[in-house]
């Protein structure tokens, strides 16, 4: 498939070097279909599509779909393996996986085409032999690569998994190794990039890795791509300038004679071209070139161990190949140089030159023109420098040479810690014509060699007095790591000076070095020499321009190593773009090998120069600045790129502005204090309002946003930080509001940085439904400390479907309320348990426990944490408590529901009373602590006009190895429904939608139709048929008051007080809503209208379920389960299916289940349920085939224990009374005369009472339908079920 256009730019930034090319008129490859189709044999897999279809591109180890203009032929591995095939020979072997197929493991999560668990990669699974083995994935046969061939992969690899990983390429006899590596290897998936060079004939492909005992090898690999690998198509003529080669193709004039098989055929090479060319290619020696110490001959085979070695020379493409390397000592250069040459006259000595600078930052190459004859010896002049890293290829360069004197060419290499610089295929044009007679070569200057007229940046200039790589200034010798780190060492500024910042009038250039491999570059330009929309500017700046690179186009150029920086930091610059359709001007941070898109100016065709401004924020160091452009200057209009006035401002981590103390903050203006980290590629970002996503302070505003998918982002976790504060009381509340969405949405912590040490404050797990949730922590110091902090949010990646987001954070001196939410995951929430503390906080992740549950309520795992006393008599003797007071709750607006969940030991814990503490404190609930394995779920009312605590207190029974805990702790608004009901208006009541991994990781949510939501769901409740989420009263109006009175009733296994159960009409949940306290001044009631529900198409192929399951109910020989569901699917896709299982220590029952309804509306069901142990009921909501975008929902469940189900009407064929059918019609009409007077009674009276009309045409309809009994389970069905309307 064509990659968009929009998203070229981003993806080559990301790529890093040798990304794309941007392709002329006549591009290899792809510029040129043919009408026919040549032999099978001879056009296949050749990276050209010969075919209109490019069916001849097939099963080639990529996709054969014909690749649009400057795009790879890629396979991302989605449909199919593209033709690669394992060829290992032991169990430990290669497969098509994706991340949702493996429940747990060392491999990846996600892939790396979609970033989430649904996609596909190829992958090696852990093997737990005991032997070495290798797993081998090969390639089909390819053929014909051109020199510019690129192969780009990404693989996931962590550190301790696997041994060894191998690229190769064999053609002919010859198995080449391109890329091997033992590691380390960081977390996640890691980009690689390699030229394979000119390879004549078939040659394959081969990605291996190699485990040993130690080394469980789980390996993932995917989005592989070739770029630019195809040869050039025939043309039957060609542009003015450019060469035809003997098979009819076209190439540049200068790709003659460089070294290169560009044409395929050699004829671009053949001596009756190039005879007059002086060629060394160091196979036999260093034929006309001197070297002096530092330089050596070698080549790859048997060469040193070492990750930076060349694995081919140029000249051969091949291990046996030889070519120079320096291995002079970092510091000495070592010089090659040239035979004496005539002056050069009105004509150019030419030397094109490939090098090789991999795997040191300090590696460098220049070359430089000495002249000889005059009567005072001439310093060499600089022509050409490279340096830094251009990765593992060979790099052509060509330096034209015109002088009025005899002269020489010098070749200086430089070596870097653990680097390598290479020489390879020195050609000299004709004109470069020797002196007869060879003169004295005259000696260089002495001391270190400073270029002329262009200086090396000043950690370059050295004097005796520092130690290598210190920079001087005065009496000060600057250690490396404290350059340009945005602090001056020197006293006047000296070390910050060549560190980005410039305005390109010097030479020095502000520190930035070209690092281009293409056939574009960046070069300082006067805007005398310019033209077109850049003549604008004055002075000089930096200007993309034409080089000699044979590999890909974009340029680029870098800062020095920077860092480390603070959270202001900041880019400004100028710049102007001028390119059509797909060029780009870019700006690139690279830390540690990784590249984020930092700032993009997409191609316009306005020109003219602009500036802006780039927030880059705190970062470690080191890290580099790059700036990638990419035009194609052959193209209409005068295109090209500039960037000019570059200022880093406010960088140093030491600056501070008045905002760093702007903690509170509602986002609209901007971030105050607040600051995204950059420890991954995943981000949060200040955004504004738009359609489903919308902030909490205006629901028009702005606020802090975590969507991975938008960028697409594999980082694992992103961080918002604060800059460092000092207290201003030693205690703090801070509040916010945040939003965790979606069905497998990951984990929103909140954690305290002091001193280096790290305090988890609070956390949420798991969607928490379509809207804003306030939260709070209580931020502790120590009394009168002035040692600063830091708040960090931290969103982690547990999944891949939803967003996070945060908005008003507010800081004020004092504790904080108690939440009301509390898993004690991260703290104990301010829960006191009096002087003797036998009230702790624990989890069982060790299993060595002595007492308390194997694993928490929250997580459902042992690393989950739950507060739980030791009830045994060593601990508590019998008849005496242990009591556990939380800190004050803030005064309810309205009746609120207490819910927790408890758990006590298998032998007798005694009893757990609970008491609400307003002023004295009074019991509302006691029982006896049921043992067994499950958590069970208690709950309280809570009315109060003040400030409140809740008391729980254990009454030891004396009973050895006893233990009661508590966990999830939650305060919701309404009064407390019954066990196994929910009408879904306040939350999920007692229903847990805790995603299981088993199942995917996926959730139910909770939201509503009149909240703006990006996954579909019903446009209405049932509960209250209406989307509408606010229902005006009449001026002065006030809502009627029912009052609830009720007594405790204890019960074994689920404690209630009121007994409500979810109502199933609208009409009752609306009577019952409006039984709550009003609040006097309020004219405003809320019906938001919410229910349960589940987005099945995030499930993707071979996806499995999601669970909302009860909590425990009692054995029951028959109860009734009511509920109503609504599956909104398109016309004609039947695939969503809803079930409810039963689940018990007995096992698993399905006991109903239903699939296909098109039907955009509510419908009915019940279900008699019965089971001699304690169980729970769970829906399920899954797939039964491919995925359909359509949302499984449900609204007013409940649980009617010990009550039969109600009999269905009987359906055709079974007995019924007769009735003769005047008798029927007449009961007809006059029930429908009697439900039409009603109805206009009852509206007239809504209307006379000010009650909510609905505020949606749309009503939840509850159509009629003859029921069906399955007697065989006492299921009731729909009749639409088993037949389609």
């Amino acid at each position: 498939m064509p990659l968009p256009s929009h998203l070229l730019p981003a993806l080559v930034l990301l790529l890093g070097p040798l990304a794309v090319t941007l392709p002329a008129a006549r591009s290899p490859g792809w510029a040129w279909v043919p009408s026919h189709c040549r032999s099978p044999g001879q056009a296949a897999c050749n990276f050209v599509c010969d075919c209109r279809d490019c069916s001849d591109e097939a099963q080639c180890g990529y996709r054969g779909a014909s690749p649009a203009l400057g795009t790879p032929f890629a396979c991302d591995f989605e449909q199919d393996s593209c033709g690669w095939r394992d060829i290992s020979t032991s169990g430990y072997s290669w497969l098509r996986d994706r991340a949702g197929a493996a429940l747990e493991g060392p491999g990846p999560h996600s892939d790396h085409t979609l970033g989430t668990d649904l996609g596909w990669y190829m992958a090696v699974g852990t093997h737990r032999g005991k032997e070495a083995s290798t797993a081998a994935l090969r390639s089909p046969t390819l053929r014909e690569a051109a020199p510019s061939c690129k192969l780009r992969l990404w693989y996931h690899a962590a550190s301790g998994d696997v041994a060894e990983l191998r690229l190769e390429v064999t053609h002919g006899s010859e198995t080449l190794i391109l890329w091997q590596s033992t590691g380390p290897w960081d977390p996640g998936w890691q980009e690689l990039a390699v030229t394979t060079g000119r390879i004549r004939g078939d040659f394959r492909v081969t990605f291996s890795a190699t485990r040993n005992a130690t080394h469980r090898g789980a390996v993932a690999l995917d989005d592989l791509a070739f770029w630019d690998c195809g040869l050039p198509t025939p043309q039957a003529s060609c542009p003015l300038g450019h060469h035809h080669c003997q098979n009819k193709v076209c190439v540049e004039p200068q790709q003659l004679c460089d070294g290169e098989d560009n044409c395929g055929d050699l004829s671009d090479e053949d001596p009756l071209t190039c005879g007059r060319h002086t060629a060394t290619d160091f196979e036999t020696g260093l034929g006309p070139w001197n070297r002096s110490e530092g330089w050596s001959r070698n080549h790859s085979a048997g060469g040193p161990e070492r990750p930076s070695w060349p694995r081919r020379d140029h000249s051969r493409n091949s291990a046996q190949g030889s070519f120079l390397v320096s291995v002079a000592e970092p510091g000495t250069p070592a010089i090659l140089s040239s035979p004496e040459f005539q002056a050069s006259g009105a004509s150019n000595c030419s030397l094109i030159f490939y090098h090789y600078l991999h795997g040191s930052e300090a590696g460098c190459l220049q070359l430089f023109l000495q002249t000889l004859g005059s009567s005072a010896p001439q310093a060499p002049v600089l022509l050409r420098r490279r340096r830094g890293e251009l990765g593992t290829a060979w790099v052509r360069d060509r330096v034209d040479i015109q002088s009025a004197h005899p002269f020489q060419i010098l070749l200086a290499g430089q070596t870097g810690p653990g680097g390598v610089v290479g020489l390879d295929d020195l050609i000299l044009s004709d004109h470069c014509r020797p002196v007869p007679e060879v003169s004295t070569l005259q000696p260089l200057p002495p001391g270190p060699w400073a270029p002329v007229p262009q200086p090396l940046p000043p950690s370059s200039r050295l004097q005796d007095s520092c130690k290598q790589g210190h920079f001087a200034c005065g009496d000060l010798c600057v250690p490396p790591e404290q350059l340009c780190d945005f602090e001056e060492q020197c006293a006047g500024g000296e070390d910050e000076q060549a560190c980005g910042t410039t305005d390109f009038e010097s030479l020095e250039a502000g520190g930035w070095e070209d690092a281009s491999v293409g056939r574009l570059q960046w070069r300082r330009l006067s805007a005398q020499e310019s033209q077109g929309s850049s003549a604008a500017a004055a002075g000089h700046f930096l200007s993309l321009q034409r080089a000699w690179g044979q590999l890909s186009t974009e340029a680029r150029v870098l800062t020095p190593l920077l860092g480390p920086s603070g959270p202001s930091c900041e880019l400004h610059l100028a710049y102007y773009l001028q390119s059509q359709p797909r060029g780009f001007l870019a700006l690139v941070v690279v830390d540690n090998g990784s590249r984020e898109l930092a700032w993009q100016a997409l191609s316009s065709s306005a020109g003219g120069w602009k500036v802006d401004k780039v927030l880059l924020g705190a970062r470690r160091r080191p890290f580099q600045l790059e700036f990638v452009g990419l035009v194609d200057l052959d193209g209409p209009d005068q295109q090209g790129a500039g960037v000019d006035n570059v200022t880093l401002r406010d960088c140093s981590p030491t600056v501070t502005t008045k905002r760093d103390r702007e903690v509170s903050c509602n986002f609209e203006r901007d971030t105050c204090s607040w600051y995204p980290g950059h420890l991954s590629d995943t981000h949060w970002r200040w955004v504004e309002s738009r359609g489903p996503d919308h902030d909490h302070t205006t629901g028009q505003g702005h606020f802090v946003l975590l969507d991975p998918t938008d960028p697409l982002a594999w980082g694992h976790s992103a961080h918002l930080l604060s800059r460092p504060q000092v207290p201003a009381a030693p205690t703090e509340c801070l509040s916010f509001w945040y939003y965790l969405h979606g069905p497998q949405i990951g984990t929103l912590r909140l954690a305290m940085r002091r001193e280096g040490e790290e305090t988890h404050l609070w956390s949420r797990s798991g969607t928490q439904g379509n809207r804003w949730h306030e939260a709070w922590a209580t931020l502790s110091h120590q009394p009168g400390s002035r040692a600063q902090y830091q708040l960090l949010f931290e969103g982690l990646r547990d999944g891949y479907h939803g967003t996070m987001a945060l908005d008003d954070v507010a800081v004020r001196p004092g504790p904080c309320w108690a939440p009301h939410h509390c898993s004690f995951e991260d703290s104990d929430c301010g829960f006191s348990s009096g002087g003797r503390g036998l009230w702790r906080r624990q989890a069982n992740a060790s299993g060595h426990t002595a007492w308390g549950p194997p694993t928490d309520h929250t997580t459902e795992t042992a690393q989950g944490h739950y507060m739980v006393v030791d009830t045994s008599p060593d601990a508590l003797p019998r008849g005496q408590t242990a009591s556990l007071t939380s800190k004050e709750y803030r005064p309810p607006a309205q009746p609120a529901c207490l819910t927790f969940w408890y758990h006590g030991s298998l032998h007798n814990p005694g009893t757990l009373r609970v008491h609400l503490e307003k002023g004295r404190k009074h019991q509302v609930l006691s029982l006896s602590a049921h043992g067994g394995l499950a958590w069970r779920l208690g709950s309280v009312d809570v009315q109060a006009e003040q400030a409140w605590r809740v008391v729980f207190e254990a009454v030891a029974a004396g009973v050895a190895h006893s233990y009661v805990a508590l966990d999830d702790l939650l305060l919701q608004d309404g009064p407390c429904p019954r066990p196994g009901s929910c009408d879904f208006e306040s939350g999920l009541c007692g229903w847990s939608h805790l995603a299981w991994p088993s199942l995917g990781g996926y959730s139910w949510d909770w939201g509503g139709g009149a909240t703006p939501s990006r996954y579909p769901q019903p446009p209405v409740d049932h509960t209250l048929g209406t989307k509408a989420g606010t229902c005006p009263l009449e001026p002065g109006g006030e809502a009627t008051q029912r009052p609830h009175t009720a007594t405790w009733l204890p019960a074994a296994h689920r404690v209630h007080a009121p007994s409500r159960g979810g109502p199933a009409h609208p009409a009752s949940a609306r009577a019952l809503r409006a039984g709550s306290a009003h609040q006097p001044g309020i004219n405003l009631l809320l019906f938001p209208g919410h229910f349960a529900f589940f987005e099945t198409g995030v499930l993707g192929p071979g996806g499995r379920a999601a669970w909302l399951r009860s909590e425990p109910l009692p054995a029951t020989p028959a109860s009734c389960l009511r509920f109503w569901y609504h599956m909104g699917f398109p016309e004609h896709f039947y695939k969503g299916e809803l079930r409810v299982l039963l689940r018990s220590t007995q096992g698993q029952l399905a006991v109903w289940g239903t699939g296909g309804h098109r039907r955009h509306q509510w419908l009915e069901a019940q279900v008699e349920v019965a089971s001699t142990k304690e169980f729970q009921v769970v829906f399920e909501a899954t797939l039964g085939g491919q995925p359909a975008l359509g949302p499984i929902a449900l609204d007013d469940v409940e649980y009617l224990a010990g009550q039969r189900c109600q009999q269905p009407a009987p359906s055709p064929g079974d007995t019924a009374a007769p009735v003769s059918v005047p008798t029927a019609v007449g009961s007809a009409l006059l029930l429908l005369m009697l439900l039409v007077l009603l109805g206009l009674g009852g509206r007239r009276w809504l209307q006379k009472r000010g009650s909510c009309p609905f505020q949606s045409n749309t009503e939840a309809t509850a159509p009629g339908f003859d029921n069906i009994l399955f007697n065989a389970d006492g299921v009731t069905l729909p009749a639409s079920v088993t037949s389609d309307p």
